[in-house]
């Protein structure tokens, strides 16, 4: 159970469904675009946050250099986080050219922020991926509430209880320690929610 946690939270998912949720919980965010629109976005979100990097991880097990798409080892977690911030920062590049609510576009700013403090970290320690996701998933959604006077006590509760499912899940499924499950929580929380609270007019 805690292995199929971990692969159903997986820090792949999170931009794209962190998105998701943002814009059913805020209609802020989509005011000027249609809902075929906003799948589209969705779809553009998902290329370039799951299926680039996952073909990028692939092709870097298939060269040796990764052994498998778990990424056991400390050091073979930096050349996929590496390419993943390039395509995280194409992603917020490409975000800012739609008619979304600015915050929509600093979100992914926190994110890119979260995976390359989580990238240097790695050069030195294993920080959890998977809490850095989740947190950043929560840091959205307080933000969005802050700055939106939205009422999103239940989904904010939820992803605290399902962050506290996932904490539990890497230590049981991965050899996080408690002190790495809380340091991936406080540093994609803290990015997400500092970048969207205070970046919500930068656009390029």
């Amino acid at each position: 159970m805690a292995r199929l946690l971990s692969y159903l939270l997986h820090p792949l998912l999170m931009p794209t469904f962190t998105l998701w949720l943002a814009l059913r919980i805020d209609p802020h965010l989509a005011y000027f675009i249609t809902p075929e629109d906003r799948w589209k976005v969705l779809m553009m979100v998902a290329l370039m946050t799951i299926a680039f990097p996952l073909t990028s991880a692939l092709l870097l097990m298939r060269a040796g250099l990764v052994s498998n798409l778990e990424m056991p080892r400390r050091q073979e977690r930096i050349g996929p986080y590496a390419m993943s911030l390039m395509y995280y920062g194409m992603t917020a590049y490409l975000l800012a050219r739609t008619p979304l609510h600015p915050m929509a576009f600093s979100l992914f700013i926190g994110a890119a922020i979260a995976l390359l403090f989580t990238t240097l970290i790695t050069l030195r320690w294993k920080i959890s991926a998977h809490m850095v996701g989740i947190g950043g998933c929560l840091g959205a959604i307080v933000a969005l509430g802050q700055a939106h006077a939205l009422n999103a006590f239940a989904p904010i509760a939820a992803i605290a209880v399902v962050a506290g499912a996932l904490g539990t899940a890497r230590l049981l499924a991965s050899d996080h320690s408690p002190a790495q499950v809380y340091a991936g929580t406080a540093l994609g929380f803290v990015s997400v929610l500092t970048a969207m609270l205070l970046t919500p007019a930068l656009r390029f």
